[in-house]
C-alpha cells in the first residue's frame, strides 16, 4: 500500500512537471531518458491522435494533456478532415520533432510512420514556386500568402535540410526516392526565399512575413500585420541560407544584402521595458532610452523607408508604440532581437566560404562577357544595370548584349564614352522600368543643374536600347531628365521615355534613331543639338507648352525630324507649340505627322528672338488632324514641296557621305 503510494505520488509529481512545461519546451528541452519512458509512449499516443489523415497537425495544441475518451473520439472522428492542420506556431514540426526523439529511444514502426506521413504533407503543400502557405488545404484569405510569419516556412524548410543532408538530427531517413523529392522542395524553396526578398531603389532588402503566392510581393496579414519589411522573419531566412554547403552566387548576393540593411536598420539606444501582474502577465510595455541597451530590430518596417511603425486592429498605421491600445501593445512582439544572431555570424560565414573573393570574380567574369542578363531577383549575371555596364568591356569589337528582365529599376544608369557597342534590351516595354527623381533644384549645382538630372544618361557610340521604360519620376518640378544622349549612332527601339520638362535631351553632333517609341512630357521635352529621326512614335503632350526645343548646330544638314508619327495630348491640353529655338539655328521638321486638335495653328515660336525668325528651319509636310494647319503657321516656317520632302529619307538624315555595302547602323533594328 504505501509503495503503491509512492509510486502514484511519483507518477502525478512526473505529470505536474510535463504539464507545467509548453509543447515546445517539453520536446526540445527534454532528455534521451524521458523520451525512452513509459510518460513520453503516452503522449506518443496523443501525437498520433491529433494527426489528421492528410499527415499534419493543428496549431496551439499541449499534446502531453492527458485525454478524456470522448476527447479521443473527437479526435478519431476529425482524423478524415483537415480541420486546422497547419504549420503556423510550429504545428507540424514540433510533432515531426517529437517523433523522431521517441523513435531514437523506442523504434515503433507506428512512430516512423506518422513522420513520413507528416513529411509528405510538407512535400504535397509546397506551392510550385517554392513557397509554403500558412494552412493547407488551402483556407481563404491571407493564409494563403506564401508564409514567413514567425518562421513558419524556415522550420519547413530547416526539417527537409536535415533530412537531405543525412545529418542524423532526425532519427528516421526517408526513402531514396522521397529524398530526391526532398532535394528539389529545398531547391524550389530557395529560388523562392530569393525571389521574394525585397528592393528598395534596386538594392536587395529582407523579407516580409508574408507575400502573395502570385506575384509574390509583400502582402498582409491580420489587421494590424500590413505589408512591410520583417526584422524578425528576415533574421531566420538569412540564418537558414547561411547554413546552405557551398551556397550559389545568388545565396551569397543575398545573404551580404540581407546583413547589410539589417545593420543599416537596427536600432540603438532603445530599451523595451516591462510591467507584469502578479500572475506574470505582461500588463504594459513602454519604450526608454537607454544609452547601454543593445540593438534591437523593429518587427514590421515601411517597405519604401524602414520606418518602424506599430498598429492596432484597426490597420491604421503608428509610429509610436505608445499610440496603440494596450491589448496589441502587451500582447504582440514590436521588436526582436533575432538578427544579432546573423551579425555574429556573418565574418566566419564570409571567410569560409570565401565570399568576397567569388562575388568579385562574379561581377568581372560572367560567363559570357558579350552576353549578360540583370535581373531584380538575383538570378542574373547582375541584379542592376550600373552594375552590368560597369563590368562591360571597354570599347569592345563586337557588341555587348544587355538583357534586362522585368522589374522596376531604381538607379542612375550610365553608359560610358568607353562603353561602346552595347544594347540594353528589356524583357517588356510596359514591364522593364529604369527610374530615377532627381530634377534642378534637387541637384542644385547651378545654372547647369539640368544637365546632371537624368535618369539614363548616354555618352557612348553605337549604343541601343529595346523595350524599355526610361523615367524620370520627379513629377512637375522643373527640369528633370528621363534620357540624354550626347553621342553618335543612337538608336531608341519600342521605348517609353516618360517625364514632364526635359523629357528627351537629344543632343551632341552625332545622329539618333527613334523608333516606335512613346514619349511624354510638358516644356521642351525634345531638346538638344542633335540630328535625330522619330519614325512612328507617339508624342504625348501633358501640358499647354512647347514639345521641340532644338539648339541645332548650324553646320548640320538635319535637326529633329518627325515621320509618320502621332502628337497627341491630355484631355485639358489645348494650346501647345511644335517647337521654339533653344539656339537661333534650330532645325526642326514634321512629316506624315498626324497632329492632334491641341497643337496651335500658328505651330512655332520664336521663343522672343527674332533673329531666330531668319535662321531657324521649321517645316512641314503631308501631314493631318486637326491641329494641321498649314495657311495659319507663323510666316517664317515652311511647308515642304514633294520634292523637298523626299530628302528626308533613313539614309539621308541618319547615314553618312560615304556609300558602303554594309548594313548601315539604323537597319535590321
Amino acid at each position: 500500500m504505501y509503495i503503491s503510494l509512492v509510486c502514484l505520488i511519483l507518477v502525478q509529481g512526473i505529470q505536474a512537471q510535463i504539464l507545467d512545461k509548453s509543447w515546445k519546451d517539453l520536446v526540445t528541452d527534454s532528455d534521451t531518458q524521458w523520451y525512452a519512458s513509459m510518460e513520453a509512449r503516452e503522449v506518443a499516443e496523443n501525437v498520433l491522435l491529433y494527426q489528421r489523415d492528410i499527415g499534419g497537425w493543428p496549431k496551439n495544441i499541449q499534446m502531453q494533456k492527458p485525454l478524456t475518451a470522448d476527447e479521443k473520439k473527437e479526435l478519431m472522428d476529425l482524423k478524415l478532415t483537415a480541420k486546422g492542420v497547419t504549420t503556423d506556431n510550429e504545428a507540424t514540426f514540433q510533432e515531426m520533432l517529437f517523433l523522431s526523439n521517441i523513435y531514437r529511444e523506442q523504434p515503433n514502426e507506428k512512430y516512423r510512420a506518422a513522420f513520413i506521413k507528416g513529411l509528405e504533407y510538407l512535400l504535397e503543400a509546397q506551392y510550385p514556386n517554392g513557397g509554403w502557405p500558412q494552412f493547407y488545404p488551402l483556407k481563404k484569405g491571407y493564409a494563403t500568402n506564401i508564409t514567413y510569419n514567425d518562421d513558419s516556412m524556415v522550420n519547413i524548410m530547416n526539417v527537409l535540410k536535415e533530412l537531405k543532408d543525412d545529418s542524423g538530427f532526425y532519427s528516421i531517413q526517408p526513402a531514396d526516392e522521397t529524398l530526391k523529392r526532398i532535394e528539389k522542395a529545398f531547391d524550389n524553396g530557395v529560388s523562392c526565399i530569393l525571389k521574394t526578398q525585397y528592393k528598395q531603389d534596386g538594392i536587395l532588402t529582407g523579407w516580409c512575413a508574408q507575400h502573395d503566392e502570385v506575384t509574390l510581393e509583400p502582402a498582409m496579414g491580420r489587421a494590424y500585420e500590413l505589408p512591410s519589411l520583417s526584422g524578425k522573419e528576415s533574421a531566420k531566412i538569412v540564418l537558414l541560407l547561411m547554413s546552405i554547403d557551398s551556397p550559389s552566387i545568388p545565396v551569397m548576393e543575398s545573404v551580404a544584402s540581407a546583413h547589410s540593411w539589417l545593420n543599416r536598420v537596427k536600432i540603438e539606444g532603445l530599451r523595451e521595458e516591462r510591467t507584469y501582474d502578479d500572475n506574470g502577465k505582461v500588463v504594459n510595455k513602454v519604450m526608454v532610452e537607454d544609452a547601454n541597451a543593445k540593438p534591437l530590430w523593429a518587427r514590421f518596417m515601411e517597405l519604401e523607408n524602414n520606418r518602424p511603425f506599430f498598429c492596432d486592429r484597426d490597420g491604421i498605421k503608428k509610429y509610436s508604440l505608445d499610440e496603440i491600445g494596450a491589448e496589441r501593445r502587451n500582447g504582440y512582439g514590436w521588436y526582436t532581437n533575432e538578427p544579432k544572431e546573423v551579425l555574429k555570424k556573418y565574418d566566419r560565414w564570409v571567410e569560409a566560404n570565401n565570399v568576397i573573393e567569388k562575388l568579385k570574380a562574379k561581377k568581372a567574369n560572367p560567363i559570357d562577357p558579350f552576353n549578360v542578363t540583370v535581373a531584380k531577383d538575383g538570378t542574373g549575371d547582375y541584379s542592376t544595370i550600373q552594375d552590368a555596364i560597369d563590368n562591360a568591356k571597354s570599347f569592345p569589337y563586337e557588341k555587348i548584349t544587355i538583357t534586362i528582365k522585368n522589374g522596376v529599376y531604381n538607379e542612375k544608369v550610365k553608359i560610358y564614352e568607353w562603353n561602346t557597342h552595347i544594347n540594353l534590351i528589356g524583357e517588356s516595354k510596359e514591364n522593364t522600368i529604369i527610374t530615377y527623381n532627381d530634377y534642378f533644384d534637387k541637384i542644385g549645382v547651378g545654372r547647369n543643374s539640368t544637365f546632371h538630372t537624368p535618369t539614363l544618361s548616354v555618352e557612348a557610340n553605337d549604343f541601343t536600347a529595346k523595350n524599355l521604360t526610361i523615367e524620370n519620376s520627379a513629377g512637375d518640378v522643373g527640369q528633370a531628365v528621363a534620357l540624354s544622349i550626347t553621342s553618335n549612332r543612337v538608336a531608341i527601339v519600342n521605348c517609353k521615355l516618360l517625364g514632364n520638362q526635359d523629357t528627351l535631351y537629344a543632343s551632341g553632333e552625332g545622329k539618333q534613331y527613334f523608333k516606335d517609341c512613346y514619349i511624354e512630357g510638358t516644356t521642351d521635352f525634345i531638346f538638344g543639338s542633335a540630328t535625330a529621326l522619330f519614325e512612328n512614335c507617339e508624342i504625348h503632350s501633358k501640358k499647354n507648352s512647347y514639345i521641340t526645343a532644338a539648339s541645332t548646330n548650324p553646320s548640320a544638314d538635319y535637326g529633329y525630324v518627325f515621320r509618320n508619327s502621332k502628337l497627341t495630348a491630355a484631355d485639358d491640353v489645348d494650346e501647345v507649340y511644335l517647337g521654339r529655338p533653344w539656339r537661333i539655328y534650330a532645325k526642326t521638321v514634321f512629316i506624315n505627322t498626324e497632329m492632334g486638335s491641341h497643337i496651335l495653328p500658328k505651330g512655332w515660336h520664336n521663343w522672343s528672338k527674332p533673329e531666330a525668325e531668319k535662321t531657324a528651319f521649321y517645316a512641314e509636310y503631308n501631314n493631318r488632324g486637326k491641329g494641321f494647319a498649314p495657311d495659319k503657321r507663323e510666316p517664317w516656317s515652311k511647308q515642304l514641296s514633294k520634292s523637298e520632302a523626299k530628302k528626308y529619307t533613313l539614309e539621308n538624315v541618319l547615314g553618312n557621305k560615304q556609300k558602303s555595302s554594309k548594313i548601315a547602323w539604323y537597319e535590321n533594328l
